[in-house]
């Protein structure tokens, strides 16, 4: 065999392994990785937000898993790098920041607002903020918008109540309820179901209201992709299959939603070590 022949087929060979090996990594690029925040532990993450993952799986034909963290601070690490989920279902705070830092395009939200409550056993007579100095306050890790929150109610150093972090919502009103916090600060709609249940807790207050959840997508979505998410979850509401979505993940349904919603909302997150 001529040597010219040997460097052809060893050219063709090696382009061919090349090839064969790429066509993973293309399929994969594909891949929606939805990324939620860690308001509950991964295990009832996964089991609240698969129904989600599984409708815009069938949206979009593309294959679709969850990005879950274990508790906040690994999960503003994975904000800030931005590289390892392609969507995001996410406060208010957390989604204006990676349209800042990261050009996501927020896609939809859930309608209206969202806002956090302090709460304390029915037993304990708290009725203000400021009787809480020195006492254990339960809150979602840092940088929760709770505990951003829990934080701008006591600007004075020598006057703040002891954070004790907790992993999700569900045990920060469980360390309540066993008397080993003296209050929570914790989303309101958590808060709502749970005395639903009869929860004997007491709402001392409730923050100001901040615009809800909402879905952004990253900008190495194609943007044809990413119109047939909006259109899906903003229409869901109007099919069998959206609406048996909604109702598992606990939403009424979904309006279409811009950046413009969110503008602002970051800024609590500059007093955060990588903003």
């Amino acid at each position: 065999m001529k040597q010219s022949t040997i460097v052809c087929v060893r050219v063709a060979l090696i382009c061919a392994t090349v090839l064969l090996l790429a066509s993973p990594v293309r399929a994969a690029d594909r891949d929606l990785v939805l990324a939620i925040q860690p308001i509950l532990d991964e295990q009832q993450t996964r089991k609240a937000f698969q129904p989600l993952c599984d409708f815009l799986a069938s949206a979009t034909g593309r294959n679709c898993t969850l990005f879950t963290s274990s508790h906040f601070y690994p999960y503003w690490e994975a904000a800030r790098q931005g590289k390892q989920f392609n969507l995001v279902l996410d406060a208010a705070h957390f989604t204006d920041y990676r349209v800042q830092k990261h050009g996501f395009e927020v896609l939809a939200k859930v309608p209206d607002s969202v806002s956090y409550s302090l709460i304390t056993r029915n037993d304990d007579l708290i009725i203000d903020p400021a009787e809480l100095v020195g006492k254990r306050v339960a809150t979602l890790g840092i940088p929760s918008i709770g505990a951003a929150r829990l934080n701008s109610l006591f600007p004075k150093p020598t006057r703040q109540p002891m954070t004790v972090e907790v992993p999700d919502a569900d045990r920060g009103i469980q360390m309540l309820l066993e008397k080993k916090v003296d209050a929570a600060i914790l989303p309101t709609p958590v808060v709502s179901q749970h005395m639903a249940r009869g929860a004997s807790v007491n709402v001392v207050m409730t923050t100001d209201p901040i615009p809800h959840i909402a879905l952004s997508a990253s900008a190495t979505l194609d943007p044809a992709t990413r119109e047939v998410i909006r259109q899906a979850m903003t229409k869901a509401h109007l099919n069998d299959r959206g609406r048996e979505m909604l109702k598992a993940v606990g939403f009424e349904r979904f309006e279409t939603a811009s950046a413009s919603i969110y503008k602002g909302q970051a800024t609590v997150l500059q007093q955060y070590w990588g903003y």
